[in-house]
């Protein structure tokens, strides 16, 4: 043993999973992940259609956001040891096919899918954040930081999309509503395959 009784073990990037409601965490890891891989899927959808017109600055202004929030729940599906949804593969193509097609429709288009999503996405965060402060909002302090910046990023995303003239998309209620639908089966679905 070195001098003073240290340990030299190697740092880890596991925290102690020791009292957490593993079941909760690994749902609300699993899903987070999964949408923040699908968003970054939409996004990319978006830029390959309209990276090159006046509104591809925004997006990809958002989509860098949304790359670090991936970046940040690839590193706590490891330190929590929480498995991938098995559906990442089908949200590599839905997502891809919903950001190009709705940037088809142009930039209100996309600003409309973009709106819809964030707030699907912004509501979901909302409703996890309730959810760890039941538990133990000290212990899982750290994810709730996470959660809450990650939120109020999305919250800023819908807000550009409705300044770039969402609901002035063709049939902007009809297509908000779809697109929420299917993110709300796609949470549905990712928190428990």
């Amino acid at each position: 043993s070195p001098a003073g009784g240290a340990s030299l073990r190697p740092c880890s990037t596991r925290v102690t999973l020791e009292g957490i409601n593993k079941p909760v965490i690994d749902r609300i890891i699993r899903v987070d992940h999964a949408g923040e891989y699908g968003a970054n899927r939409i996004y990319a959808g978006q830029m390959a259609v309209l990276g090159r017109s006046s509104v591809g600055p925004v997006i990809q202004q958002m989509w860098n956001q949304e790359k670090d929030h991936l970046k940040k729940f690839n590193e706590l599906m490891v330190a929590y040891r929480v498995r991938p949804t098995v559906l990442l593969p089908f949200w590599n193509v839905a997502g891809f096919v919903l950001g190009a097609g709705s940037a088809l429709l142009g930039k209100k288009g996309a600003m409309a899918c973009t709106v819809a999503v964030e707030e699907s996405i912004s509501d979901h965060y909302n409703s996890q954040i309730r959810t760890l402060m039941e538990e133990d909002p000290e212990k899982y302090k750290e994810l709730l930081q996470i959660i809450k910046q990650f939120r109020d990023d999305e919250r800023e995303h819908h807000d550009i999309g409705l300044e770039h003239d969402a609901e002035a998309a063709p049939a902007y209620s009809v297509l908000k509503t779809a697109i929420q639908l299917g993110c709300k089966a796609a949470i549905f679905l990712s928190e428990r395959i």
